[in-house]
C-alpha cells in the first residue's frame, strides 16, 4: 500500500511538471539577454519585436530594467521618466488598475511644431500629455500636489509619441507595457507655462490643472479626442507623487533637471502621413497649443 501511495505521488508530481513544461506561458518570465538584444535591434530598426510572454508585475519590471540597461549601454542618455497608465481609460485598455513607469532618453523631446515621420516607430501612436521639470530634490518627499508644484520649474504641454513596438499590441497588459519601457520613443514639447510665485495663486493653478479641458484636432479642425485634467489620477501632479514612491521602491530618486511625463489625458491615436495635430489645454492660464506634423 505504501509503495502504491509513493508511486501515485511520484506520478502526480511528474504530471504536474510535464503540464508546466508544456505550458511555459503559465509561468511569468523575465526576458533573457538574447531576447533583450533582439528587442533593442527591432527598436532601432523600427520593426515589430516579438511579443513578450505573459508576465507578472515583477517580471515586467525586471524586463524593463534589462531593456533600459541595454539602451544605456548603447549610448542612450536618460533625461527623465514617464509615468504611464495613469488614467482609468488607458488602464482599462491594458487590463490593469496600476500605473507603470519607464525612462525618457536624450533626443526624445522634440521642438514644438516639428515634423515627424508617421512611421516613427514600429507601432506608432500619439496622445495628449504634459511634462514637468524637477527643480528641487524635495520632490522625492512630496505627498501633495502643492509640494510637487513647489519642486518644479516648468509645466509644459506635450504630445507624446509612444511606440508599442511589438507584433501584436492588443495582447499587452500592464506588466508587458512596463516591460517595453512604457513605449517610450519621442514627444513634442510645447511652450512652458509660468508657475505662479505666490501660494494662493499656486492653489488656483492646481485647480486649473485639474479642471482644464484638453482637445485634440487635426489640420481640418476636426476633433479627434481629448479629456480633462482630472482624468489623470484626479489631479495631474498626483502622477509625480505616484512616480516618486514607485522609484523609491527600486532605490531611485528624481534629480534636479529630470523631466517627468505625466501620462495620457486622451485615448491613444494612430498617426497618418499628412496630418497636423494640435492640442489645446483650455482653462489653464498661460497654456499655448502644442503641434506636430506627420509626413
Amino acid at each position: 500500500m505504501q509503495q502504491q501511495l509513493t508511486l501515485f505521488r511520484t506520478s502526480r508530481h511528474a504530471l504536474t511538471a510535464l503540464a508546466l513544461a508544456a505550458a511555459p506561458w503559465a509561468q511569468a518570465v523575465c526576458l533573457d539577454d538574447a531576447q533583450i538584444a533582439q528587442w533593442v535591434q527591432s527598436y532601432e530598426a523600427r520593426t515589430p519585436a516579438a511579443n513578450p510572454p505573459e508576465m507578472s508585475p515583477e517580471d515586467g519590471k525586471c524586463t524593463r530594467n534589462k531593456l533600459m540597461a541595454a539602451f544605456e549601454a548603447a549610448g542612450r542618455k536618460p533625461v527623465g521618466y514617464k509615468a504611464g497608465l495613469t488614467s482609468a481609460a488607458v488602464q482599462k485598455r491594458f487590463n490593469t488598475d496600476q500605473p507603470v513607469w519607464g525612462r525618457l532618453y536624450k533626443g526624445a523631446l522634440l521642438a514644438n511644431r516639428t515634423v515627424v515621420s508617421a512611421s516613427f516607430g514600429a507601432r506608432p501612436l500619439f496622445e495628449a500629455d504634459m511634462v514637468v521639470r524637477v527643480s528641487s530634490t524635495a520632490i522625492n518627499r512630496a505627498t501633495t500636489p502643492l509640494q510637487v508644484l513647489n519642486s518644479i520649474d516648468r509645466v509644459v504641454p506635450y504630445i507624446e509619441l509612444p511606440d508599442l513596438m511589438v507584433e501584436d499590441p492588443k495582447t499587452l497588459n500592464g506588466a508587458s507595457v512596463e516591460a517595453i519601457n512604457v513605449g517610450s520613443r519621442l514627444g513634442v514639447i510645447g511652450d512652458s507655462i509660468r508657475i505662479p510665485a505666490f501660494r494662493d495663486e499656486r492653489y488656483a493653478f492646481l485647480a486649473a490643472l485639474q479642471g482644464m479641458e484638453i482637445t485634440i484636432r487635426d489640420q481640418t479642425g476636426t476633433k479627434l479626442g481629448g479629456g480633462r485634467g482630472g482624468d489623470l489620477m484626479a489631479q495631474p501632479l498626483n502622477a509625480v507623487i505616484w512616480l516618486t514612491q514607485a522609484l523609491q521602491k527600486e532605490g531611485i530618486a528624481l534629480k534636479v533637471g529630470d523631466w517627468v511625463s505625466l501620462g495620457s489625458f486622451s485615448a491613444l491615436l494612430t498617426p497618418s502621413a499628412g496630418q497636423t495635430i494640435t492640442i489645446d489645454y483650455q482653462g489653464l492660464p498661460g497654456a499655448q497649443p502644442v503641434e506636430v506634423t506627420f509626413e
